[in-house]
């Protein structure tokens, strides 16, 4: 009796991109209103995740989910969702030339679907613009990591100065820029 391998062993793990999920992959739509309460939670969840060691305590402790919650409306109409099976798994929001917001929920993180994400936000931009650009804050070496793999350039780094309910924090940033082919 010969032994059967099974595929997934057999070939790179970038094959089965969602295969800790689903078969299937995830579906890229445009938010709709009823989103809010899901795009509010993966904000929450994935900027405290990216954030909390990197940005100044008075900033992330300023940052409860009913923030997120209150600034969803504001940018619902600029965004578009990644859900898979279990739900809303990331979301994407672009403004103008500007890759505003990129986040996925740890359940989706290693599945390819901050990839396709960061693809369609480029295209949308890529419409109307030859130039795209983002901030990610100086200490996330994982989000860093990730645009630079996918052809953005750094072009410095520089502070922001952000308000809270106990005063301003200040903010290092790195911007990125990525020639777009339209």
């Amino acid at each position: 009796m010969v032994a059967r391998a099974n595929i997934t062993t057999l070939l790179p793990r970038t094959t089965f991109p969602c295969e800790h999920h689903s078969m299937t992959p995830p579906r890229l739509r445009r938010a709709i209103d009823p989103d809010a309460e899901a795009i509010a939670g993966v904000w929450h969840a994935a900027w405290h995740d990216a954030h909390d060691a990197h940005v100044p305590p008075r900033l992330f402790v300023d940052r409860p989910l009913r923030y997120f919650a209150g600034r969803v409306p504001e940018v619902i109409a600029r965004t578009i969702v990644a859900e898979d099976l279990t739900g809303i798994v990331g979301f994407v929001t672009v403004d103008e030339d500007e890759l505003d917001l990129l986040f996925v929920d740890g359940r989706g993180r290693g599945s390819g679907i901050a990839g396709l994400l960061l693809a369609r936000a480029e295209r949308e931009i890529a419409d109307r613009f030859d130039t795209a650009w983002l901030e990610v804050v100086t200490g996330n070496a994982r989000a860093r990591a990730f645009y630079a793999r996918r052809g953005w350039r750094d072009t410095g780094a520089a502070d922001r100065e952000t308000e809270t309910a106990s005063g301003p924090a200040v903010v290092p940033y790195h911007r990125y820029e990525k020639w777009l082919l339209r």
